[in-house]
């Protein structure tokens, strides 16, 4: 449905509905998303023993919650961190600690509360996406579930992932080829929802953090916690340059935003011509990816957001030269704060044509694969995320709480 060729008065009742989740239309909505399972049939969270217990949740988006949670246990002995993940039929299929079938999430009085008393035995809890962790738990309300977990005294923090806090008016105003632009997006919507978390994230007092580097522009208050990929499960033995056409993939998981329609006249030309050849990738499970990406040079990720991500982490992580558009301040941020020069080849919708010429004709491509395996080892192999989180909000919290022990002792 696109929503631009609605009356106003109908994306005005849309809204509504969705804003007032607890209303009786708003439950019937919620019941639709299925049954909950029986109660005790789905499990909860559980940590091991250990000083400090991190739990990660509710999303999961491109299986970074597990990344980090592995990421933060594998820099600290003293950690046991979890994530949990909300299971949306029809959705990327992704490894999480615990899966929670959609139904049960919204619906499951009886798991809420139990996922609510394991949550609180966590001494730090995450919230992902500024959605809420136990479903329509204290009427869904994001606010009131923290503050819940606060009162039994565990410390918590926001990450946001993207969509949830980029203004699409500032993204606009930045970048010429913003999504948002595009007709088929319902821009006042992400609009709305955008300014509202970022006024829920900037009134919580909490730590915030933001999984790409691009989201400081609408959130300049948080840190950057970089995505997480595992150098390992990508890596590849590549044959030398061959004379053959350039293998290039696109993976349009959501073509809007990759400016797929954008690019693709291009592709389909230089195609044509031999130059070189096409994959487009569609409906592939995380599973298989590392053998798509292992079967091309280059990988052409995305034109419009102005950033970069998890695709292009672990295209690069398997030796793939990463195409795309990275607006300058965020190339200078990356730098600044990795010391590294970020090695995706620049290419805006206009360009595309000329920069897969350019990199077809080159007779070595072998020191822009090696720029690109060194970053992902150095700024996305978890070590980095894993400082960020225990730098700017674990260890912060463990320090205020010695020295409130040793104030204690010597009173």
């Amino acid at each position: 449905m696109n929503r631009n060729r609605l009356p106003r008065w109908i994306n005005s009742l849309v809204d509504l509905i969705a804003d007032a989740p607890m209303s009786p239309i708003g439950r019937i909505a919620a019941r639709r998303l299925g049954a909950a399972a029986p109660a005790g049939s789905v499990a909860v969270t559980e940590f091991d023993d250990k000083p400090i217990r991190v739990l990660i949740t509710p999303m999961n988006y491109s299986g970074q919650g597990r990344a980090w949670a592995r990421a933060l246990e594998d820099a600290d002995a003293s950690i046991s961190a979890r994530n949990m993940a909300v299971d949306v039929p029809g959705g990327f299929s992704f490894d999480a600690d615990l899966v929670v079938p959609v139904g049960t999430y919204h619906n499951g009085v009886e798991w809420q509360r139990r996922q609510f008393d394991a949550a609180s035995r966590a001494t730090h809890v995450l919230i992902e996406a500024e959605e809420p962790p136990f479903g329509r738990m204290l009427s869904r309300s994001v606010v009131a579930q923290a503050a819940a977990l606060q009162d039994r005294g565990v410390d918590v923090a926001y990450l946001a992932h993207g969509t949830d806090v980029r203004l699409p008016s500032r993204h606009m105003s930045d970048n010429p080829w913003s999504h948002y632009g595009d007709p088929t997006v319902y821009a006042p919507r992400a609009e709305v929802l955008a300014a509202r978390n970022i006024r829920l994230l900037e009134a919580s007092g909490r730590p915030l953090f933001v999984s790409t580097p691009d989201l400081l522009d609408h959130l300049p208050s948080a840190s950057w916690c970089p995505v997480v990929v595992d150098p390992a499960r990508w890596a590849t033995e590549r044959p030398r340059d061959a004379t053959g056409p350039l293998r290039v993939a696109h993976v349009p998981s959501v073509s809007t935003v990759k400016g797929t329609q954008l690019i693709l006249p291009a592709l389909e030309k230089l195609a044509a011509e031999g130059a070189i050849d096409l994959q487009l990738i569609q409906g592939v499970p995380s599973a298989d990816m590392p053998a798509v990406f292992a079967a091309a040079d280059v990988v052409v990720d995305q034109v419009r957001i102005g950033s970069y991500g998890v695709a292009a982490c672990e295209a690069m992580a398997a030796g793939c030269i990463v195409v795309g558009h990275v607006s300058p301040r965020v190339r200078e941020e990356v730098e600044r704060r990795t010391g590294r020069a970020l090695p995706v080849v620049e290419s805006d919708p206009l360009s595309v044509e000329t920069t897969l010429r350019g990199l077809a004709a080159l007779s070595d491509r072998s020191g822009i694969r090696a720029a690109g395996i060194d970053f992902v080892h150095h700024v996305h192999d978890g070590r980095m995320a894993a400082a960020v989180l225990r730098n700017e909000w674990i260890e912060p919290r463990a320090r205020s709480e010695q020295e409130g022990d040793a104030h204690a002792s010597r009173d």
